[in-house]
């Protein structure tokens, strides 16, 4: 018997470089809706919320874009989408959060875009530290290292196991046609020496008479 995993609705902010996102928006995009595919998460709701100059470089960068989307999802389906997202080159932080406990009414505001992202002189007042963009920057990084360095480990050991398969079935087949080979060779050879041996044959044998 089959069971039905009831999906909760998540709010969803990435945080992608402003040049990349000013030159690639829809390769952008695409790299953030292959991560919620993969989740099998289904989109409510997907936008650019801010973009603004970062506390602090990250990856060196200073300004910052953010896409703030709303998606249903299995729970059981967020940490895998946590995991692709610190393996993405283009990701630089992702901060997902469960909408649980939101007022409704202020929840539907925010996702139907009417609750406008902070200004920057907004944000920059000591009042808004609790900002989404400031919490997202507090998403631990280093953890990214383990995961990428794991998921390079992975991938040298598939890549290493099918050099060691192809270099067997290489080895293999060479081995199998000099078999062949050799086996029809000497058939041939036997034959060869059987024709140019003298029978034996008392009735048939001439000897060469002495001079």
């Amino acid at each position: 018997m089959e069971t039905t995993t009831t999906k909760k609705l998540y709010e969803a902010m990435f945080l992608v470089d402003s040049a990349q996102a000013g030159s690639d928006w829809d390769g952008t995009m695409a790299v953030i809706n292959r991560v919620l595919e993969r989740a099998e998460a289904e989109v409510v709701a997907i936008r650019k919320w801010a973009d603004r100059k970062l506390a602090y470089e990250i990856d060196h960068k200073t300004r910052g874009t953010y896409v703030l989307c709303f998606f249903k999802a299995a729970p059981s389906r967020i940490s895998a989408m946590e995991k692709d997202v610190l393996l993405s080159e283009k990701i630089m932080r992702a901060m997902i959060t469960s909408t649980e406990g939101r007022p409704e009414n202020v929840l539907n505001k925010d996702i139907s875009g009417e609750i406008p992202a902070p200004k920057d002189q907004e944000y920059d007042s000591s009042r808004d530290r609790n900002d989404r963009s400031d919490r997202i920057r507090s998403v631990r990084r280093d953890e990214a290292e383990d995961v990428k360095a794991a998921a390079a480990a992975k991938a040298a050991a598939a890549r290493e196991a099918a050099k060691e398969e192809e270099a067997a079935s290489e080895v293999e087949t060479p081995d199998e046609a000099e078999g062949v080979n050799t086996a029809a060779e000497a058939e041939e050879t036997v034959v060869k020496e059987t024709a140019s041996e003298p029978s034996g044959d008392p009735e048939t044998t001439e000897e060469t008479p002495a001079s």
